[in-house]
């Protein structure tokens, strides 16, 4: 254990020069910031490092020679410092061990094993796929990184605050994906290890984004629909139209069109929860003509021995016959049948998401939008353009499903300037505009051209 109150740069040094966490070059710098650390530490004596921690931030900010991004990796340095280097040095950074951690003869028994525990929770498939990427990821950032270590530390929480560390520094990843891969590892040491993590609030973090969605505008939407038809152009437009995620308007049965009501019953959403949201009477008739393709097409499987759909949890063992119901048929299922990777049995499943996604970016290039634009930008769109139409905030965060208003709450930024847009210094300065131009659509009632000082004014 490093004494907290004395710093050892050559130590440290070296553990940044032999460990994978921090860019090559970038190792002088972290030496540098800590050394500043410690010649202000003594002023904060009886509070513990992380109370230090903002107010060293804030005496750096009173310097007007530092930038943001110097600021920044200050912060980090100290973190890697105490979390990495120094190690547990608070009680409250300690892990607890549940149980002594089992051995595994190699890495694809403990793969095995965590695969089992996923799927034993009814995890997605999506998401078993993507922890065991994470756990790959941090096994081979073991192995790589940290092969000067004894073997029996590789797979430690101390080893997790590291890869996490590696994540934000070298490969500056987003503060969204770090917590993805905080997320595998702490249900990989929790299910296969019998670990548990702690608390890791300490450590160093990738910098959180504060962005705005990209949104089409309703023009831009109505060039976009106007190019597709087909499946994956009704799927476009039931995406817009009902504010849909991506995979919930591929995961649609038969039985979730409600074409009385006009609603879109969306089960098993995100957070496994259930909601409703708009059915677009516009596409009533292409829906209609849809399930009556999709119930030709599961009499024909009947008809070759198949037919069967996946059901969830254990509604197959409890209604048998359920599978081969015309109301729990997909709504848009795959072309072909194909073999189930957890049952094994062959049957038809939805269209998977690649498939609209390819749709989306063939159009986009079509229609010659130029936006980072994707098929998640078609439900951005759609909350927006109902806010623009006054539709209440409560009632859009129930149609998207958002556990908080405050999710909701980021399309009132989108749309302050797209109801009553100001007009720009510069077009004032056009010889073909007016100084006092009423016609302009973005000229603001009650204001008036200063001549003297050049600027608005309110009228008196």
């Amino acid at each position: 254990m490093h004494n907290t109150n004395e710093f050892n740069a050559t130590d440290f040094g070296e553990f940044l020069l032999s460990s994978n966490i921090v860019a090559p070059g970038k190792e002088k710098f972290m030496v540098i910031w800590v050394r500043k650390f410690f010649v202000l530490k003594p002023q904060w004596r009886d509070i513990p490092w992380y109370d230090q921690l903002p107010l060293f931030i804030n005496a750096l900010a009173e310097i007007d020679n530092y930038a943001d991004w110097q600021i920044r990796q200050a912060e980090q340095a100290v973190r890697l410092y105490f979390t990495n280097f120094v190690g547990s040095s608070t009680d409250r950074d300690k892990p607890v061990a549940v149980d002594n951690a089992p051995s595994f003869s190699n890495l694809s028994a403990a793969e095995k094993k965590f695969r089992e525990c996923l799927r034993l929770r009814r995890y997605a498939l999506s998401t078993e796929k993507t922890y065991i990427h994470w756990v790959r990821r941090f096994i081979h950032f073991c192995n790589e990184g940290q092969s000067s270590k004894p073997k029996e530390k590789a797979y430690t929480p101390q080893i997790v605050k590291d890869f996490l560390a590696h994540l934000a520094l070298t490969k500056n990843v987003s503060s969204a994906t770090q917590n993805l891969a905080f997320n595998s590892l702490l249900m990989f040491f929790r299910l296969v290890l019998n670990i548990e993590l702690g608390n890791m609030k300490e450590t160093v973090r990738a910098k959180p984004s504060q962005r705005l969605p990209v949104v089409f505008s309703v023009d831009e939407v109505r060039q976009l629909l106007g190019e597709v038809n087909g499946v994956n152009g009704l799927m476009l437009k039931l995406i817009y139209g009902g504010g849909l995620r991506v995979n919930e308007c591929c995961r649609l049965r038969v039985k979730d069109l409600d074409f009385e009501q006009h609603l879109v019953y969306v089960r098993d959403g995100k957070g496994a929860k259930d909601r409703t949201t708009l059915l677009p009477v516009a596409l009533i008739p292409a829906l209609q003509l849809q399930v009556k393709n999709v119930l030709s097409l599961h009499k024909d499987d009947i008809a070759e021995g198949f037919g069967s759909t996946y059901l969830p949890d254990a509604l197959a063992r409890k209604y048998p016959a359920a599978s081969k119901e015309k109301a729990w048929q997909w709504l848009f299922p795959s072309s072909k049948r194909s073999v189930d990777p957890r049952s094994q049995i062959i049957r038809r499943h939805h269209v998977s998401t690649s498939f609209v996604q390819r749709a989306m970016k063939k159009v986009l290039r079509k229609s010659e939008i130029h936006k980072h634009a994707s098929v998640h930008t078609l439900r951005h769109s759609f909350a927006t353009h109902l806010l623009l139409n006054g539709v209440d905030l409560r009632q859009i965060q129930e149609y998207l499903g958002h556990a908080k208003v405050e999710t909701t709450m980021i399309y009132t930024h989108v749309i302050k300037d797209m109801r009553n847009p100001v007009a720009s210094p510069l077009d004032l300065l056009s010889p073909t505009t007016p100084e006092c131009n009423t016609d302009n659509p973005r000229f603001k009632k009650g204001q008036m051209w200063g001549k003297r000082k050049g600027t608005y004014r309110q009228k008196r």
